[in-house]
Formats: C-alpha cells, sequence, structure tokens
C-alpha cells in the first residue's frame, strides 16, 4: 500500500537507521561552528566599531570601496584564473541559475502589479536584486569552506562561477527597471531610448567585479591555468585581504540600519525575507532534483542539492544596499533586510547542516520529537489565545469589521490547539472512535486556520467598496467554516487510514496530504490576489487624493500630510473616534497611505458636522473619555489585519512547499524534516502570532498601565522639577514663546468646547498648533512643529486635557497652562 508513512518513517529508515560511512562523509559540521563564530564575531567588532564612532561612516565608505574595488576583484581574477571547469557539474550551475531567474521574475511580477505607478519599476529592479544576490564571498565561502573542503573541495568553486549569474545577467535587467523608473519620473520623454540602454550596459561593464572575472575567464585559457610568478604574491595580498575586510565592512554597514525601518515597510520586508530565505532555498534544491541527472549515484545528487539549498539560505549582499543608494529607492526596506536576513541566515544554515550530517536517525525519536513540539507550542498558543478573545470581548471590537472574522480565526486556532493537546492523550490508547472525532475536530479547525487568512483579506477589499456587507458576512463565515467541514468529510468517506501511524499529519496518508494543498493552495491564492487588490486599491485612492478627490482617515494615529508644499485642505466630512484618545473630527487632512496601508474611512455612518474643527458634544469628560469606549469598537485596525494576513500565508507557504515535498519526492530526505518541525511551529502557534498583534489592546491594557506608571513615576518628577532643571533648549523655547507668541496663539486657536457653556472647555488640536507654528515662521516643516510642540510640553507650557499623551499632529486635545 502506497501511503505517506512510507515518508514518516521508511524514508527516514533509509536514510537514517542505516547510515552509510559515504552518506556521513558528504560534509564536515566540526567546522562549522568555529566558521559562524568567526564571520559574525567579526562583524560584531564591525558593528560595535561603527557604533561607537571608532570608524566613521566616512571611513567606513573608504574601507567599503576597498574591499569591492580591489581585494574582491583580485580574489575572483586569482579563482578564475586557477580554475578547473573539468571538474564542474554544469547541471548544477544551470540549476541554480534557474532558481535565481525563477525568483528574479516572481518577485518583479509581483512588485510590477502591488507598486504605485510612481515608483513601480524601481521597486521592481532593487526588490528582484535584493532577493537574488547572495553575499557569496563574504559570509558564504567561509560556511562552503567550513562544510566541503574536507569531502567536496570542489563545491567551493562553484561559488565563483554562481555569483557571476547575477552580477553579469540579472542585475543589469534589475537596473534598466530602475533606469526606466527615472527616466518616467524626469519626464523627458525626448531622451533617446539607446541612451537608457547604453547606460545601464555601461553601469555593468564598469562594475570591477564583472570586468574581472571576464579578465580572469580570459587569462585562464592564455595563461594554462598559472598566475605569473612575478604577479603570485601582488594578487594573493589583495585576495586574502578580502575575508577579514569584507566581514568587518558588513558589520559597519548594519549600523542603524533598523532604526529606518517604518510601518508602511514592514509587509514588503516580511515578502521579500520570505522570497530570499524560504523561496530561494527550495526553488534551488527542486531545480538540482529535477534538472541534474549527470549522477547515477543518489548520494552525489543529494548531496549537490543539499548543497543547493544551503546556497539559497545564503543572506542578500550589501552592496544591494548601494544601488538602492544610487537609484534612491527603497533604502530602508532594503537595509532592514540585509540586517535581518544575515542574522536568520546563521540558524537556518546551522540547522540544515546539523540535519544533514547527523550520523544516525531514529524515525521513531523523530515523530515523537515533532509531537513534542507541537504540543509544548499548543498549550502557549492556548494561553495566548484565550487572553486575545477575552480583550476582544471586552473591547468590544468583536462588534465590528473585519474583526468579527479575526475573531472566528482566534476561535479556529484555539480550537486546533485544544484537538492537538487531547490527540497526544487519545492516541495513546486503542480508541478508534475517540481518536478518529478528535482527528476530525482537529482537521476542520486546523482547515479553517489555513482559510481564513485569505476570507479577512477578501473581506478588507469589500469593505473598501461596500459600506453594508450583511450578505458577504454571512457568505464569508459559511466559507471560513463550511470548506474546511467539506474537505474533511469527502477525506473520511474516501481515504484509507494508515494503521499504526500516530503522527496526525498522515493520519490518512496521501490523499490528506492532497487535501491539505488543496485548500492551502485556495488560501494563498485569494489572500494573494486580495491583498493585490487592496495595494492596488491603495495607490489609486492615494492618486485621487492628490487630487483633492477624497480624504482619507488613517487607521492608527492620525497625523496630517507633511507634505509642506501643498498644504492640507479642510473638509467638513464628519465625526471619528481617534484611535489615541479623544475625538477627531473632520479636519483631518489628505493621507498619503503607503502601499499595503489601506484607510478605514468605510462604512461610517456618524453625523457630518457643520464647520471645520467644531465639536459639539460635549464636556471634557465626554470629550475624552466616553469617546475612548466608542473608538474601540470604531478602529478597523486594516494594518493589523493585513500584517496578520502576510504572516500567515508565509507559514502557508512553508506548508505548500512540504506538501509538495512530501508529495512529489519518493526519499523526501533530511531537510524535509527542517521543513515540517517548522510548520509544526508555524502551524500550532498561531495565537502567538495573534496575541503578539491584536492581545495588548491600547485602550484596555498598555493605556492605563502608562497611566499607572506616568502617575507614580513621571509626575512626581516634573512636580519636583524646577524650571532651571530643564534643559537649555526647552527653557528657551518655552520663554521665547510665552513672552512673544504665547497670547496670538490663544487667540487664533483656543475655542470653548463642550456640551454646555458651564462644562465646556478651553482647548485646541495638537495639528492646529503645528499649523500655526508653520504659518508663523517658527517651524519649517510639520515635524519640526512637533519637536517645538513637544518643548513646550516638557517646559509646562501646555499639556494633554487628561496628561495622557506627548504633543502629536493629530487630534488630541491639548491647553495652555496658566
Amino acid at each position: 500500500m502506497m501511503e505517506v508513512q512510507t515518508t514518516t518513517t521508511s524514508s527516514f529508515n533509509s536514510s537514517g537507521n542505516q547510515p552509510s560511512p559515504s552518506l556521513t562523509s558528504t560534509m564536515s559540521i566540526d567546522k562549522l561552528i568555529p566558521a559562524l563564530l568567526e564571520c559574525f564575531g567579526i562583524i560584531l567588532c564591525g558593528y560595535i566599531a561603527g557604533r561607537t564612532n571608532i570608524i566613521t561612516s566616512t571611513q567606513a565608505k573608504g574601507l567599503g570601496n576597498f574591499v569591492s574595488r580591489f581585494a574582491l576583484p583580485a580574489l575572483l581574477f586569482k579563482n578564475m584564473v586557477l580554475l578547473d571547469f573539468s571538474n564542474v557539474t554544469w547541471s548544477f550551475l544551470w540549476s541554480i541559475l534557474t532558481a535565481k531567474v525563477s525568483v528574479f521574475g516572481i518577485v518583479c511580477v509581483l512588485t510590477l502589479m502591488v507598486a504605485s505607478p510612481d515608483s513601480r519599476y524601481s521597486k521592481a529592479g532593487i526588490f528582484s536584486i535584493f532577493a537574488t544576490q547572495s553575499n557569496d564571498f563574504a559570509l558564504g565561502y567561509p560556511i562552503v569552506e567550513a562544510l566541503y573542503k574536507s569531502t567536496h573541495p570542489e563545491y567551493l568553486q562553484y561559488i565563483y562561477l554562481v555569483a557571476p549569474v547575477s552580477l553579469m545577467l540579472l542585475n543589469p535587467i534589475g537596473f534598466a527597471l530602475c533606469e526606466i523608473q527615472k527616466w518616467k519620473n524626469e519626464g523627458d520623454r525626448q531622451q533617446n531610448k539607446l541612451l537608457i540602454v547604453g547606460g545601464v550596459i555601461f553601469q555593468v561593464i564598469k562594475n570591477p567585479i564583472v570586468f574581472m572575472v571576464v579578465i580572469g575567464i580570459i587569462a585562464h585559457f592564455a595563461l594554462h591555468q598559472t598566475i605569473p610568478p612575478f604577479m603570485v604574491e601582488f594578487v594573493d595580498g589583495l585576495a586574502n585581504s578580502f575575508g577579514g575586510a569584507a566581514l568587518f565592512y558588513l558589520g559597519l554597514s548594519m549600523v542603524g540600519q533598523l532604526g529606518k525601518l517604518t510601518k508602511s515597510t514592514v509587509g514588503t520586508l516580511i515578502l521579500l525575507i520570505t522570497a530570499k530565505l524560504l523561496l530561494m532555498p527550495l526553488i534551488c534544491k527542486d531545480m538540482v532534483d529535477l534538472l541534474d541527472n549527470s549522477h547515477n549515484s543518489t548520494l552525489n545528487q543529494s548531496s549537490l542539492s543539499d548543497y543547493a539549498f544551503i546556497y539559497g539560505v545564503f543572506p542578500t549582499a550589501p552592496s544591494v544596499a548601494l544601488y538602492a543608494i544610487y537609484y534612491n529607492t527603497e533604502l530602508e526596506v532594503v537595509t532592514a533586510g540585509m540586517v535581518i536576513s544575515t542574522f536568520l541566515a546563521a540558524p537556518i544554515m546551522y540547522v540544515t547542516a546539523w540535519l544533514i550530517t547527523i550520523r544516525s536517525m531514529d524515525p521513531q525519536l523523530l515523530l515523537d520529537s515533532l509531537q513534542s513540539v507541537r504540543f509544548n507550542i499548543s498549550i502557549l498558543s492556548l494561553v495566548a489565545l484565550v487572553w486575545t478573545i477575552v480583550v476582544m470581548f471586552l473591547s468590544k471590537k468583536i462588534r465590528r469589521l473585519p474583526h468579527i472574522f479575526s475573531v472566528n480565526l482566534f476561535f479556529a486556532q484555539c480550537l486546533t490547539c485544544i484537538a492537538l493537546i487531547v490527540w497526544n492523550f487519545v492516541v495513546k490508547g486503542d480508541n478508534f472512535i475517540g481518536q478518529v472525532l478528535i482527528f476530525t475536530i482537529l482537521c476542520i479547525s486546523l482547515y479553517s486556520t489555513y482559510l481564513w487568512p485569505g476570507l479577512i483579506a477578501l473581506s478588507v477589499v469589500l469593505l473598501k467598496k461596500f459600506d453594508d456587507l450583511k450578505v458577504s458576512l454571512g457568505m464569508l463565515v459559511i466559507a471560513g467554516w463550511g470548506v474546511p467541514v467539506s474537505v474533511t468529510a469527502v477525506l473520511l468517506l474516501a481515504g484509507q487510514r494508515v494503521y499504526g501511524e500516530t503522527d496526525v499529519f498522515f493520519f490518512y496518508g496521501r490523499l490528506q496530504i492532497i487535501c491539505t494543498l488543496v485548500v492551502l493552495s485556495l488560501s494563498v491564492l485569494l489572500t494573494g490576489g486580495s491583498l493585490i487588490c487592496l495595494s492596488r486599491e491603495s495607490w489609486t485612492e492615494k492618486k485621487r487624493s492628490e487630487e483633492g478627490n477624497t480624504l482619507f482617515v488613517p487607521e492608527e494615529e492620525p497625523t496630517r500630510d507633511r507634505d509642506t508644499k501643498n498644504q492640507p485642505q479642510y473638509e467638513p466630512v464628519g465625526q471619528f473616534e481617534d484611535p489615541n484618545g479623544g475625538l477627531t473630527c473632520g479636519c483631518t487632512s489628505d493621507q498619503r497611505m503607503p502601499d499595503m496601508i489601506i484607510p478605514i474611512n468605510v462604512g461610517n455612518t456618524h453625523p457630518t458636522l457643520a464647520g471645520h474643527c467644531e465639536i459639539s458634544c460635549g464636556s471634557t469628560d465626554c470629550l475624552l473619555v466616553e469617546d475612548v469606549e466608542l473608538q474601540q469598537v470604531g478602529d478597523r485596525q486594516v494594518a493589523r489585519h493585513v500584517l496578520l494576513c502576510l504572516l500567515l500565508t508565509v507559514s502557508n507557504l512553508a506548508n505548500v512547499s512540504s506538501c509538495l515535498w512530501l508529495l512529489l519526492s519518493t526519499s523526501p530526505g533530511r531537510l524535509s524534516l527542517e521543513l515540517l518541525f517548522f510548520c509544526a511551529v508555524t502551524n500550532y502557534g498561531q495565537g502567538i502570532l495573534s496575541f503578539a498583534i491584536f492581545g495588548l489592546d491600547k485602550h484596555l491594557i498598555i493605556q492605563p498601565f502608562k497611566r499607572r506608571l506616568y502617575s507614580l513615576c513621571c509626575r512626581k518628577k516634573l512636580n519636583q522639577q524646577s524650571q532651571t532643571d530643564l534643559p537649555d533648549d526647552v527653557r528657551l523655547t518655552c520663554i521665547q514663546f510665552s513672552i512673544y507668541h504665547k497670547q496670538q496663539c490663544v487667540r487664533d486657536i483656543v475655542k470653548r468646547r463642550g456640551c454646555e457653556i458651564t462644562t465646556a472647555v478651553d482647548c485646541f488640536f495638537g495639528c492646529e498648533l503645528v499649523d500655526w507654528l508653520q504659518k508663523a515662521g517658527l517651524s519649517q516643516d510639520r515635524d519640526e512643529a512637533v519637536l517645538y510642540g513637544i518643548r513646550l510640553q516638557k517646559g509646562g507650557v501646555l499639556e494633554h486635557l487628561k496628561q495622557e499623551y506627548d504633543f502629536k499632529d493629530s487630534c488630541l486635545h491639548y491647553h495652555f497652562i496658566t
């Protein structure tokens, strides 16, 4: 009987219980930890030197120029000359080339579909280069040398053959896309297109790395694989200086990069790192398995495919940041992604190498370990989910869309954890009915967790287009639970149980994996399509807003447009609840929304205001206390839902890869274990992710905690602090404003707001003071005006009505202290 039990037991037996000497000698892991310590130790030294200003940014550029223009070209020239082409497996190189082209094309096409027209081509070019250009020489070569020098020394030269694929083939395509965007933005359509092509070719040719690769290949044949004696010492001196200098420069280049990361770039960064560290290694390994037919030995082909997987994990090269600087495109995403991918690559490479080189592998022990991981992570996830669901009910967000759908997701995740915990006890007995019952509940809830990210993303798209989703609401809920029930019913009726199998993932064998793959594929396609529509709708509305046709109300902190060239236009559009407390009004300006972040002014039914920033709703308590309760059900938190969908889609992609790996490979090997353990953590640990995004409600938990902490610590210090204890810039700003500007500012922006005259309060909005400071010439832009307001608050000139918030460019209520 061809069941998937052969995947979980027999395949591990063939590669684990009967270890052969040749299998355990394909890689040496003993030197891997020293190599990792060497690489990341030097990187850490460079980072410390940059952070402490031992080496300044200007000096770091000099070191970078030496590494990229002298040391690396010399190293490439030396190895191109000495390269032994007769010992090269060309099918392996074609496989890596195909994998890189595939990833480059996927990233490029998706970016062109999602990004806004004003930066579409440049983003496609830079992001595609980011996903395919690896740090082969500085970080990759020492790792490969540690793993394969004593067993497969010929693998080392593949680094020098594979690297030019990006530099000479793929990077020019990315540069061409960036040049096209530059040409479009300049508006000089009369420029000859041949000049653009010529500029790209010139950019590639003048690259010293490409130039020396070509010269090295020519010298290889002209000098018969030997470097002239008079050049040996010179070339060796430059080449040997590359390793330490390149790693040290990598550490220098990481200083301050994560600080540039913003909310709007998180989604893009998640997708890029997924493409680099998940999609690239999987495709590299699959391409080698499919295209490398030159080996009669399965062992040799398996060794090459494992090497391809490790090569795919190599992090992004720092030179990509230089390309982003040159074209002024997505520098924050590229630099932060370079740092994160570098430090994520280390544990992935170590775990991969450990799995490949482990001498014996007891399949039962592995399955027990996998079940233990699922059980433990389910307990943690269940606790986090209970907290998150309670918070959703207490904050009353469950009454609003799309929180209704996210709560369904949380219930499905909670049911999955409970069922898996019960399964851990039921499977040890012989109660067949109990096993089938718990398996049914677990299968339905797990498939539901796969589907809900796509349905949540679809609901956000529908909310953008329609105010009333009563019909769609019911249909989406039915789909979220009905499809898993239907698929599980088919599995139970048509499937054949694998007797003796204790792993719930393989309980019904091959048919279960096929059903899982169908549900996962449906969810990934639905989520991806919805997020693409969401992003396109976002930049379409942004373009309309620039023409003054629409008004955006941002999701989290309502801030005014920071473009000082185009002053915001106010329009009485209605009364909204401010996420930061207080009541926002129709004075919120047009907001430029980043890609994948969608405004939430849909389905608003609040009454229209009569004038600019006029509120006639109540006293101080009405303004700042009662409306907090209203806000808790008014904030759609679209950005958080998008982030949740993105992260769960990454998990679903990993599950798709695992299913395909198990279905298409007769002997998946040990690397499939790495993917199985990752899928176990992501499938049953979703509750921890949900808690991190939705479990810490701002108004229910964070703000009361901050107020309590503020009352215990900060208020006492402020009361004891005299005017002379203030910093000089704060004290001088407060004196200047109080003497020369305060009276005029009070006349211009302070208004009496309240339900009744007896309970009205003289106050103003933070955004109004920012406008006034710019108008009065006390600040050059909105950022500078916010800093000015913060200094006034520190100096005791103004404060929030309830002393809950710092000064912000938003519709929070403040008043001057008399």
